[in-house]
């Protein structure tokens, strides 16, 4: 029986792929094997020896503390694409936005109540909320992953729009589905200039923090709209503000607003409704509990974050996975043990990421505690787990 703690509340739909005669899940386990976590911060978390996993039900995994968690040889994994097109048609939505001025003059609408004439009023007093068409204009998409390619593509056939993509880390996959009307574009500095509007899909880290500086936001072409869907620490909120009071930016779009955003000019702060729909959170919960369930049962590991793509089958017999340093002759080392204990090894896939490598190992006979004691205490091995068929 395995234990799971849930440290939000989640969709029932994951029993679907951890069966309750297999799984416990709880909000008050002491000692999980693994958590499902959507939006509590794990940072502060006393995190226990039996914890073998962490699965976020969404792309952003800023509320887990992932250096802490790969030394202590803690699989993270998070879902992406699983929210992509809930959050792809909010940015849809942000594009009307930003060029109608529909919002303002909502509000206006609401001040007519009661008065005498009302649609002469309207007609009247509509002119000043002129906004532009979107058919013909130009889109830049920065980042082209999961929901960058569905903006592109809806943008692009759904929309008129001539959209131009930056990514210099795309991969096969969301290449190979982008439409042939997309161009690329040859550097952030061509797409910023030529871009009417702009909406940012990149991840957060200490080389986007920020990106969206005076400089990058100097570069962009006059009167053009920003849109944020990704995380607000990627655009200096003073060097923002200031664009758009010296109308070098017309609107500013965010679905992450912070105090300093709320009631400025020609900025539309929407309260994080990205992936706030029920096949969101339904596919997040799908995928979430799959990546568990099949890392706890096979060792796989699928859209880990820490960790290197590993596909195991179900195990037939005893199966060790390490979690250890890519370091030279380590996998020597824990094989050597193996074959002290004169125990066959039926075969072996290492994989490695950045620093951190996984090592599988199927065994012709299990391995006593005191052989997986000696694989633990090996300098540069973070965890050692048993995986019976």
């Amino acid at each position: 029986m395995y234990k799971i703690l849930a440290l939000n509340k989640i969709s029932d739909i994951i029993y679907d792929q951890l069966p309750k005669a297999n799984y416990a899940v709880t909000s008050d386990e002491a000692a999980p094997d693994a958590v499902l976590v959507r939006s509590a911060s794990m940072h502060d978390m006393v995190v226990p020896d039996s914890l073998l996993a962490v699965a976020r039900a969404g792309a952003g995994v800023n509320n887990i503390p992932i250096d802490a968690y790969t030394k202590a040889g803690i699989a993270v994994f998070n879902t992406p694409g699983a929210n992509a097109n809930a959050v792809a048609e909010l940015v849809i939505l942000g594009l009307l936005l930003s060029g109608r001025k529909v919002l303002e003059a909502v509000e206006w609408a609401k001040g007519l109540k009661g008065q005498d004439g009302v649609p002469k009023l309207v007609e009247k007093g509509k002119g000043q909320f002129v906004g532009s068409e979107l058919r013909g204009k130009t889109l830049g998409v920065i980042g082209l992953g999961a929901i960058g390619a569905l903006v592109a593509n809806a943008a692009a056939n759904g929309l008129g729009m001539e959209v131009v993509g930056i990514d210099p880390y795309i991969s096969v996959e969301h290449a190979w589905s982008l439409s042939r009307a997309v161009r690329r574009a040859d550097s952030l500095e061509e797409l910023l200039a030529t871009s009417d509007f702009v909406s940012i899909h990149v991840p957060l880290g200490d080389n986007t923090r920020a990106m969206f500086n005076s400089n990058l936001l100097g570069r962009m072409k006059p009167g053009a709209s920003l849109l944020n869907f990704s995380r607000a620490e990627l655009v200096d909120g003073e060097a923002l503000r200031q664009a758009l009071a010296d109308a070098k930016l017309s609107t500013y779009v965010t679905d992450f607003p912070t105090d300093d955003m709320l009631c400025v000019p020609n900025v539309i702060c929407i309260p994080h409704l990205g992936a706030s729909t029920p096949e969101s959170e339904e596919n997040c919960a799908v995928m979430a509990s799959m990546e568990l369930r099949d890392y706890l049962e096979k060792g796989t590991i699928h859209n880990s974050v820490n960790l290197p793509e590993i596909s195991c089958d179900q195990p037939e017999g005893v199966r060790v996975l390490v979690i250890h340093d890519n370091a030279p002759g380590l996998v020597t080392q824990i094989s050597g043990l193996i074959s002290e204990k004169n125990i066959n090894i039926v075969n072996m896939l290492n994989k490695s990421r950045n620093n951190v490598a996984v090592t599988v190992l199927e065994l012709g006979q299990a391995p006593d505690d005191a052989l997986l004691s000696a694989i633990s205490g090996l300098a540069q091995v973070a965890r050692v787990r048993l995986i019976h068929a």
